[in-house]
């Protein structure tokens, strides 16, 4: 007696799956493996899926550059000329508004003071003198000036430095001030070496004077530092 030939042996699912990958329908797709499960992918499908990353990719981009961009705003209306004086020194403005960023973290260290009614009425007081003496005697009002404006910064709380820290400094609160007074400190410091006009030493007496008004009133709310 002939057995019975029963229905065929269903085929195997992981065969099913490569013999349909390997089909002429599938040249165009993808397949791959995780975990024991065959996945596969029309070329369609591996399309989209490549716009969507191209997508994304752009969007992170766009952002960054954006981001970048308000930051490099932000500092320059911030810091003023003195944005422009770094980036001329350092090269680039990446590399300027580091410096910046820089000076931002150190003045953050240092306890800055308004100045007390006592200090502020004896300087108030020592100005008026060495306005008074300008007349008769610019060259020396001028270095006395000068001489008085580094003894208030350090009444206040600002370290004794070199000029350039100094400004450095001084230009996180006081940007605004930072081009008269770097002005005003070169006609002081080269009065020895070249002899300053008549009209130098009364344009350095002015600006000495407005700096010296700024830094003498109460200090005004430091801005928020720029995010990185």
């Amino acid at each position: 007696m002939m057995g019975c030939i029963g229905p065929p042996r269903p085929a195997n699912r992981r065969r099913q799956l490569l013999a349909a990958a390997d089909s002429p329908a599938q040249e165009n797709g993808m397949h791959f493996q995780f975990n024991g499960t065959l996945y596969q992918f029309t070329s369609t499908q591996l399309a989209v899926a490549a716009l969507v990353v191209v997508l994304v990719l752009f969007i992170a981009v766009a952002a960054t550059v954006e981001r970048r961009k308000k930051k490099t705003l932000a500092l320059r209306d911030r810091f003023g000329t003195e944005y422009d004086r770094a980036v001329l020194t350092h090269g680039s403005p990446g590399k300027a508004e580091a410096k910046l960023a820089d000076r931002e973290t150190r003045v953050e260290t240092l306890v800055i003071r308004d100045l007390g009614i006592a200090e502020h009425d004896r300087f108030v007081s020592e100005w008026h003198i060495v306005q008074s003496r300008f007349v008769d005697h610019p060259k020396s009002s001028v270095a006395e000036a000068d001489d008085l404006i580094a003894a208030l910064l350090e009444a206040r709380g600002y370290p004794q430095v070199s000029f350039e820290q100094r400004a450095a400094d001084l230009s996180v609160t006081y940007p605004r001030v930072m081009e008269k007074y770097r002005l005003a400190h070169a006609v002081a410091v080269r009065l020895g070496q070249l002899e300053a006009s008549t009209e130098e030493l009364r344009t350095a007496m002015i600006q000495f004077r407005s700096i010296f008004d700024e830094l003498a009133q109460p200090q005004k709310p430091i801005e928020r530092k720029v995010a990185a």
